[in-house]
């Protein structure tokens, strides 16, 4: 029966239901705390921005952050403080705020008047307190709607600026944590963008003193492999900083106004472009754009007045322009010749007041031209076999969606599993989506490529096609899927596999980790169920848990295979729970050793360490009695002399 369709199938929803309704429309994924865009970090990003944006205009260099155990959060600025008698619209009413005033906040990172209603509506309390000129103003609420208000002005001792405080709404954010880590990279971040601010988050202090130089040194660290030291040049609303390593592949950080644009945009393929011009002309050579930059690790930082993204979540630029439509119709200039003039003036003079970075850079870049006219024969027999392969690849299950393509909007949502063989493969290539999810299944372990150059890419037949299905092999910006995922088995060979496709990824398109495009799919190890309900388990205490909640009678089986799980099953786990394990690598310099001695031509030292640090560990745990009394200890792991266990 046709569902009835009449004027009562209208609905208008007010802001706040709006906000919960579709909260991916202004925060994103929403997500347990797990990786560092996930929701709860969005909401800490939105009140920030306010504070970051006050620190810009010159008022307040210091902003206290606290984060209890239950993982209420607050953030205390000291800037001007919210006007009191405006306190309800700032944090209740939507598309209210003083950025619309561009005179009183021209290169803001929020501009829509929506981020801190967001975290409003989604939080379970939502405080909101004003201190201004000796006066305070608090509100309260509960996802957005009021529930304890000042009526009127209080006297305070406090200095002026604003605190919010909030717990995110656990009906939404499931199960969710926050990782310290993760709100310390973005601590870290503002820091390196606002040279002289200070922030204190839990006792810690964060502050940077040389901005995005000191950003490019933690990422490569202190005494990091540079071909030379880092270039930092920086002008008004302009800041570059930038150096060649012996790594393949091009690395950015690139940020507007402050916000992170993980997706980079028009400043940074301005930036891409103006450096390779301003080098090639520099030296009088007709380098190739992609030699220029082999190897290049930057970070950009520009300030545009009204800046347009290209979402609420802000991670990719789209303003052509420095700042808006003037008054006479005069758009002004471009992100794109702003960026190259600034480039081609103070990287020119540069390069000429200091030969001893000039020198070892166009060493750098004759390498990676020597490197690639090398490869060029090569890469002609891989891209014949890549063809035949690709009418004839029975590896490859593609999907409709493609992140190459900007008018489709499952863009983002693309994701390619990487599988062990063919019946892990089937299982997903049955219960997968296919307008957005491919799979790439291997023939069985690749290669160990730490250590070889990328010829290997070319003559290894399974490299070379995961190249070509990632359609990596020219650009990144090329790359048609968000998500790369390893899926691999729970075991010893499933953990092999994956170290292996890391060391590939890491050796010669490390841009996918450094863009946090490349996952590990989790997968439950054991299925608890009886009669009446059915859990899937990830880590012993979750099978605890299982078994009290179901019974001791309940069946459990353990997952050791993809291939032992139905496809009905694993529809669960690539679907929207679908858990994913982000890799990420904080500093180069840690990135060569850590290689070097795990996937290395090492193997009595590693051997060593291993005996060292041995452990064999006992299950003391119980198994959980439903009748609410311990049941005997689970069966012990018999302790195994060194050679056995090593074995």
């Amino acid at each position: 029966m046709e569902p009835k369709y009449d004027e009562s199938s209208i609905r208008s929803l007010d802001w706040r239901e709006h906000i919960r309704l579709r909260p991916g429309m202004y925060i994103g994924k929403l997500g347990d705390g797990s990786a560092d865009d996930d929701g709860i970090y969005i909401l800490v990003k939105e009140v920030m921005d306010n504070c970051i944006d006050e620190f810009a205009m010159g008022h307040g260099k210091q902003i206290d952050i606290s984060l209890t155990p239950d993982g209420v959060l607050s953030v205390r600025d000291f800037g001007r403080g919210i006007p009191l008698g405006k306190l309800m619209d700032c944090a209740a009413k939507i598309n209210t705020g003083a950025k619309y005033d561009s005179e009183a906040f021209k290169k803001s990172v929020g501009l829509n008047g929506v981020g801190i209603k967001a975290v409003n509506a989604l939080s379970t309390s939502f405080r909101i307190e004003a201190f201004r000129d000796g006066e305070t103003r608090m509100i309260e609420f509960a996802q957005g709607l009021p529930t304890s208000e000042d009526k009127a002005n209080r006297k305070s001792t406090e200095p002026n600026g604003t605190r919010v405080t909030f717990l995110a709404d656990n009906t939404l954010f499931q199960n969710f944590r926050y990782r310290e880590k993760h709100l310390e990279k973005m601590l870290r971040y503002y820091c390196y963008l606002n040279p002289g601010l200070v922030i204190r988050f839990n006792g810690r202090k964060f502050k940077s003193k040389h901005g995005l130089r000191d950003l490019l040194e933690e990422v490569l660290g202190e005494e990091g492999e540079y071909r030379y030291p880092i270039v930092h040049l920086q002008d008004k609303d302009i800041e570059i900083a930038f150096t060649h390593t012996d790594e393949t592949g091009e690395e950015y950080y690139s940020f507007v106004n402050g916000q992170h644009t993980t997706q980079g945009g028009t400043h940074q393929a301005a930036f891409r472009e103006g450096i390779a011009k301003t080098i090639r002309e520099f030296f009088k050579k007709g380098f190739e754009a992609v030699d220029v930059r082999n190897g290049l690790v930057a970070a950009v930082s520009i300030k545009v007045e009204e800046p347009v993204f290209e979402s609420q979540t802000k991670t990719k630029l789209g303003s052509l322009y420095m700042a808006p439509e003037g008054p006479n119709g005069d758009e002004g200039q471009t992100v794109r010749n702003f960026i190259h003039n600034f480039i081609k003036e103070h990287l020119d003079n540069f390069l000429h007041k200091k030969p001893e970075i000039a020198e070892p850079m166009l060493a750098r870049i004759l390498q990676a031209e020597r490197e690639r006219k090398d490869l060029k024969g090569i890469k002609k027999l891989a891209r014949d076999r890549a063809k035949k392969a690709k009418i004839h690849n029975r590896k490859l299950r593609d999907c409709r969606a493609h992140l190459d393509d900007p008018k489709d909007k499952h863009r983002f949502d693309t994701t390619l599993f990487i599988t062990e063989g063919d019946s892990a493969s089937g299982s997903i290539t049955k219960c997968r989506d296919v307008n957005t999810q491919a799979v790439f299944s291997l023939k069985g372990k690749p290669l160990n490529c730490y250590g070889l150059t990328k010829k290997v890419v070319y003559e290894n037949e399974e490299f070379n096609l995961i190249q070509h299905a990632l359609n990596i092999e020219e650009d990144m910006e090329d790359l048609r899927y968000n998500r790369i995922v390893i899926a691999t088995d729970a075991d010893v060979d499933g953990m092999h596999i994956r170290l292996l496709l890391i060391t590939f990824f890491l050796q010669f398109f490390p841009e996918l980790i450094h863009e946090e495009h490349l996952y590990i799919l989790q997968t439950p190890l054991f299925r608890v169920r009886n009669k009446k309900e059915t859990r899937y388990c990830y880590t012993d205490e979750e099978r605890f848990n299982a078994i009290r909640d179901l019974g001791a009678k309940a069946e459990i089986t353990r997952f050791k295979g993809l291939g032992e799980i139905s496809p009905d099953e694993f529809k669960y786990f690539i679907g929207e729970d679908m858990r994913l394990d982000l890799v990420n690598i904080k500093t180069k310099a840690m990135l060569k050793d850590m290689l070097k001695f795990y996937m290395g031509k090492n193997t009595p030292e590693r051997q060593e360490f291993i005996i060292e640090n041995l452990r064999v560990e006992i299950d003391e745990g119980k198994d959980p009695d439903p009748s609410g009394t311990d049941s005997e200890p689970a069966a012990e792991l018999q302790e195994l002399p060194q050679e056995k266990a090593i074995a």
